[in-house]
């Protein structure tokens, strides 16, 4: 029997029971061997009932003694069970357990059984109440074995599928299983045993010491098979034939000493980075990533411009037409002097500004030679030229086919690509998401930038934050008023820019107020945003339309409504359009009554700091990896056991065995890679389950 045996053959697993791991994604018994516990309960001993409530979940075993079923306040039913401790007196305390609506609860307990409970106490009156706690019915007269009496695992489990149920199966598997239907991925120098040894006690741990060492040998294995395929892709494409899009430069020094500022210190060093890959033989694959207004534009145009000088095109694509016709009417304001015509390319809107002379009385290549637009840039009907450069911005905004479509517009031999995000990145996401790019970081901000004062509210405020907006508009700002809806939801208690409007324009009256949101139509959305960059309207109330590029130095406070609603990432990504001038800013973050503990505690970062690189650390650890690191970013299989942040010293580990073994067999054609071969040719999936 082998990994790679689908459950239908496992004549040990009923019928139903494949089917419901089949609704779970388990199809091999390897699928259901890396099908991991979520936690581990210490059943080898048990604590005494606690008296008062606590912060941490507990693990309690004892006795059902009344259960209780009635109908509440809208028609809800509500259960509850009375459970004592084995061996209790009159006077040891007892735990009030409840759910509402669980009516298959009600057909698994009864008065007399033996029940192992987790979940977290909460007084509720005079009683200790753990509500919808998970819950396990042990056997009669239970003694050490699979589920008691030992460090038990709780798997994840589905509807038909409990946690007992899938423990069994996990114990069947292991005890079918033979050293050499599981060869050992890990080299040498990275394993500490068999991976059999490590799926068993990864499982159903002999201590805690062994299941700390069982999983290091898992999230390494599952590392290395990340940054095989990571250091993979990236030493092929520093293979593919290109050609050199670098002109000598005289263009970009030009820019440069036109600009009322000097460029900073990590602004040089990334244009640096990228004019070497601009004239290598290969083609660019470079990730440009800095904090909110630390200039990746000025980095880009610096680039597009070396790409024209060399006889090219370049191609700039942003997420949304507002940011597509910023970065349209600052290239042209920038560039007209220079002589290169630019021209813009959304989906309502096809205009350019040339083709004009070039530099040095020069002939005008045919055609624009720096196309802005959003993603009809894609589906231009006249291509973009030779395209010698494409600069995709907020590039996590963007699926894979849609980059590789731009890449395809390119010259013979393919153009550059320069890929930026606003969004500062975990050094841990560099080796991972990004591993295969070179990464060029902005980690310096501007000189002239205004500081901002972030400060968490609760909604209950919002009559002073009026009083201090009035005081900023009467000194001549602007504003932002940010919601998280367009308008009003039935599903979500959440306040909508179109309903809020009308009040605003009464609070701030006689400064004038505008709304812009997704709806708005296009061609109104540019009027709105020409006439606040004007200084014409003094209150933009927004929705998120307005979270990326949008660049306006008068612009210095934002109030933002529902504030817990929104991520961390895109809270930063909307406080940094103010501060952008040589005034200090103010963010105003007012969150609803209802807002919990975790909300706040996410909130409370922004007020502490304006380092983008501690956010994204700090975001990353409050929700984990899930959103950064996507099939469709990275091109691995998902983590199954291995933490982005909690193991970044074992991804670093992995990372560098990976470039050993590559770099001296790079087609793993040696006896003692050959196992490996897997990670870089089966599916995700497969190679975490240990099938080639």
């Amino acid at each position: 029997m082998n990994l790679d045996t689908p459950v239908t053959d496992l004549d040990w697993i009923p019928a139903a029971r494949r089917r419901a791991l089949e609704r779970i994604g388990i199809s091999t018994l390897g699928a259901l061997l890396t099908h991991y516990p979520r936690r581990y309960e210490d059943r080898t001993r048990f604590e005494r009932f606690p008296s008062s409530e606590g912060t941490a979940p507990v693990c309690l075993c004892g006795v059902v003694r009344k259960v209780q079923v009635r109908r509440v306040r809208g028609g809800q039913k509500m259960l509850d069970a009375v459970l004592e401790e084995e061996g209790a007196h009159a006077l040891s305390p007892r735990l009030l357990l409840r759910w509402f609506n669980a009516h298959w609860v009600e057909r698994m307990l009864a008065e007399g059984l033996r029940i192992v409970v987790y979940g977290r106490l909460k007084c509720s009156g005079t009683n200790l109440v753990l509500a919808h706690p998970e819950f396990e019915v042990l056997d009669e007269d239970a003694g050490p074995g699979v589920h008691h009496g030992r460090i038990t695992p709780v798997h994840p489990a589905t509807e038909g599928l409990t946690p007992k149920m899938v423990r069994s199966l996990v114990w069947d598997g292991l005890q079918s299983l033979t050293p050499e239907a599981v060869p050992t991925r890990l080299p040498d120098a990275l394993a500490e045993g068999p991976r059999c040894e490590a799926l068993r006690q990864i499982h159903f741990p002999e201590s805690w010491e062994a299941l700390a060492k069982a999983r290091r040998h898992l999230v390494l294995e599952e590392f290395l098979g990340l940054q095989l395929r990571v250091v993979s892709r990236r030493e092929n494409g520093r293979q593919e034939a290109g050609g050199r899009h670098c002109g000598p430069g005289e263009l970009m020094e030009r820019l440069h000493g036109s600009l009322p500022f000097a460029l900073t210190g990590a602004q040089l060093r990334a244009i640096g980075e990228i004019r070497a890959d601009m004239a290598a033989p290969h083609p660019m694959n470079r990730l440009l990533h800095g904090d909110v207004g630390s200039g990746k534009t000025l980095v880009a145009l610096s680039a597009m411009l070396l790409a024209v000088e060399a006889g090219f095109s370049a191609a700039l694509m942003a997420p949304t037409q507002i940011l597509a016709e910023q970065h349209y009417l600052q290239f042209r304001r920038l560039l007209e002097p220079l002589g290169v015509g630019v021209a813009l390319r959304t989906g309502t809107r096809r205009e350019e500004a040339g083709p004009l002379p070039l530099f040095g009385g020069a002939a005008a290549m045919e055609g624009p030679q720096i196309y802005v637009g959003t993603h009809a840039l894609l589906y231009e009907p006249a291509g973009l030229g030779r395209l010698g450069l494409a600069v995709i911005d907020e590039q996590h905004k963007f699926g894979v086919l849609q980059r590789a479509r731009l890449r395809e517009q390119g010259s013979e031999a393919g153009p550059d690509v320069l890929v930026m995000t606003a969004t500062p990145i975990p050094r841990t996401l560099t080796m991972t998401v990004y591993g295969d790019l070179e990464v060029s970081v902005l980690d310096e901000l501007p000189a002239n930038r205004g500081r901002v004062v972030t400060g968490v509210r609760p909604a209950a405020k919002l009559p002073e934050a009026v009083v201090f907006l009035r005081e900023q508009l009467g000194q001549g700002r602007q504003v932002y008023i940010v919601y998280p809806l367009v308008e009003e939801s039935e599903k979500l208690e959440a306040k909508a820019a179109v309903g809020e409007f009308e009040r605003w324009k009464k609070l701030l009256d006689p400064w004038k107020c505008e709304l812009l949101h997704g709806r708005v139509v296009p061609e109104e959305k540019e009027a709105v945003m020409a006439r606040f960059r004007a200084g014409q309207t003094q209150v933009l109330v927004a929705t998120t339309v307005i979270e990326v590029g949008i660049d306006v130095p008068n612009a210095t406070v934002m109030l933002v409504e529902n504030a817990e609603r929104f991520g961390l990432a895109q809270l930063h990504q909307l406080r940094g359009r103010i501060g952008r001038g040589s005034h200090k800013g103010y963010c105003v973050l007012l969150c609803s009554e209802k807002a919990d503990g975790p909300a706040l505690e996410k909130l409370q970062v922004l007020a502490q700091t304006q380092n983008g690189f501690e956010i994204a650390e700090a975001d990353l650890r409050l929700r984990g990896p899930g959103d950064l690191l996507g099939t469709a970013q990275s091109g691995a299989a998902p983590l199954k056991l291995g933490c982005i942040l909690g193991d970044a010293e074992l991804m670093g580990l992995a990372r560098r065995e990976a470039q050993r073994i590559l770099s001296s067999d790079p087609g793993l054609d040696r006896p003692e890679n050959r196992g490996l071969r897997g990670f870089l040719e089966g599916s995700g999936e497969a190679v975490l389950a240990g099938v080639s």
